[in-house]
């Protein structure tokens, strides 16, 4: 075969393998450059094997054609002769991995398809888990800003609760099973006379006065599931009654069951004090009107009674019968008269002097004037009177027949016993806003079921003609003029004793209570009368 009409031919086909040889390799280059920029894309990596496998393919085939041509060329037919089976059994295994990668490109690209269609839904699912996520933590955030929130109210809430069960001037208590008292307020310690510490262990049972009233109390409880404006009595620590109106709801536990109760008790003891007070001050002025319209008709006979009867008396000698019997008639009238006289004193309503007074002053007079009657009683007296006791403003005549009708009731308590112990005390009372003046006795004291009528007007336990019943009627109406009070303990709860030999009963004390004179008032008043200091303890 001659080479020179072949030359275009032989020069053709070599630069086409070399083109070949380039071009997919430079494919091959850019397939390489795209999986460098997306190693995760599939697409890439593919297309980077294919071409690969191309590049391989254009090499064993190009390199065929251009060695055959330069062997020919080189008259060396013979050698390609031996080395063409070669070259044609690699280009077969190149264009089966050629033909492989293309077969199974469709199958990859459905797979690759499937990874990103759940590439693409684990992105939605990440994104919705991502959207669900913030939706979860600004839920949290709002949860935690009402949990702040309600906190905030429930602190808020309980510092009210709290400065109410503390401020508050009644009885606020809360009580267990087995009606074991929990917690109290201040007002309620103080109420009752105990401290914080005493009241573990204490129960209803402890302050209620009657064990029935327990009773009754946890019956409402148990029926309505609350109290509701129940009138009882309180037992202090001291033993002495604090008069309640109680209101009460129950406590229930899970199950609806009654645990304990909430409570407040309002001290009604002053005001009951003040009710009686009224009542008995209604009852005095009606008495009174009626004792001086009778005392009025009554006088005038007397007096015409008396004079006729004196007159009678000279027609007759000393010791007959008739004149004896006048002497009675002259004797019985005076002491009518003298009833009569009480009757007007105690309904008489002229005022009273205002000046000021020692009370201590007052006390002197009082036992000087009582003082033969109470030596014939065998009784014994003991002074304790403050040395500087401001003055109080009153009228001294009324205020000394106060005492004296306190006194004397004194003596006449312990008479029966052949004497006893008297003591007198003055002192400062309630922030030094008040006077003090007591009277005490070592009688058998006062019967509680007369007690509350010992200030009625004509209310008397002694015997007839040893009393009007008006000592303590005058003596409550003064001290209320003078804008005191006047206070009964019986049985006295300690008596001191200055004589251990000197038998004593359960006594009875009489407290006066008096305000003290203020600047103005001792300005606008009169001076009070000069005395002698006395000394504490000082007896008489």
């Amino acid at each position: 075969m001659s080479g020179l009409p072949m030359l275009p031919t032989v020069l053709t086909d070599v630069a086409g393998s070399v083109a070949n040889i380039i071009f997919s390799f430079l494919a091959t280059w850019h397939a390489f450059r795209l999986t460098r920029l997306k190693p995760d894309n599939f697409l890439w990596g593919y297309l980077f094997y294919v071409t690969l496998a191309i590049a391989a393919f254009s090499v064993s085939r190009a390199g065929g054609h251009i060695a055959r041509e330069f062997l020919y060329a080189a008259d060396k037919g013979g050698l390609w002769a031996q080395l063409s089976p070669y070259s044609g059994g690699f280009n077969t295994l190149c264009m089966i991995a050629v033909s492989s990668v293309m077969l199974f490109y469709h199958k990859g690209v459905q797979s690759y398809e499937a990874i990103e269609k759940e590439a693409a839904r684990l992105k939605q699912s990440e994104i919705r888990l991502a959207a669900t996520a913030k939706e979860l933590r600004e839920l949290n955030l709002g949860l935690e800003d009402m949990v702040e929130q309600r906190a905030a109210e429930l602190s808020k809430s309980e510092k009210k609760f709290r400065h109410l069960f503390s401020a508050s001037k009644d009885i606020v208590f809360f009580s267990g099973t087995n009606n074991a008292l929990i917690e109290m307020n201040p007002a309620g310690y103080e109420a009752l006379g105990y401290a914080p510490e005493e009241m573990a262990g204490l129960t209803l049972a402890d302050i209620f006065h009657e064990a029935d009233e327990v009773q009754s109390f946890n019956r409402s409880l148990n029926e309505d599931g609350f109290v509701r404006d129940y009138e009882t009595e309180f037992r202090r620590k001291d033993k002495s009654l604090l008069y309640v109106l109680i209101s009460a709801t129950a406590l229930y536990n899970e199950a609806g069951e009654i645990v304990g109760a909430e409570g407040i008790a309002k001290d009604l003891t002053r005001l009951k004090t003040v009710m009686e007070q009224l009542a008995s001050s209604e009852k005095m002025a009606s008495v009174g009107q009626m004792a001086a319209g009778i005392a009025h008709e009554i006088n005038t006979p007397l007096g015409i009674i008396l004079g006729y009867a004196q007159l009678m008396m000279d027609d007759f000698e000393e010791g007959s019968e008739p004149y004896q019997n006048l002497v009675v008639i002259e004797r019985q009238t005076k002491a009518s008269r003298k009833i009569v006289a009480d009757l007007l004193k105690y309904s008489r309503q002229s005022g009273s002097i205002r000046q000021s007074v020692h009370l201590n002053e007052i006390v002197s007079d009082a036992l000087a004037v009582t003082e033969h009657s109470l030596g014939l009683n065998h009784v014994q007296v003991q002074r304790e009177l403050c040395v500087d006791l401001p003055p109080v403003m009153g009228d001294p005549e009324k205020l000394c027949q106060v005492v004296v009708n306190l006194i004397n009731n004194a003596s006449h308590a312990m008479e029966d016993q052949g004497g006893g112990l008297l003591q007198v005390r003055t002192c400062l009372e309630l922030g030094d806003r008040f006077g003090i003046i007591e009277v005490q006795d070592s009688g058998h004291g006062i019967p509680s079921h007369i007690k509350a009528r010992i200030f009625d007007p004509f209310f008397t336990t002694k015997p007839v003609g040893k009393g009007t019943g008006l000592g303590l009627s005058v003596s409550y109406g003064i001290m209320k003029e003078h804008g005191g009070t006047i206070e009964i303990e019986s049985p006295v709860r300690s008596i001191s004793r200055a004589q251990g030999e000197i038998k004593k009963g359960l006594g009875t004390l009489f407290r006066l209570r008096l305000p003290l004179a203020t600047e103005t008032d001792l300005q606008e008043g009169k001076a009070p009368r000069d005395i002698f200091p006395l000394a504490d303890n000082q007896k008489g």
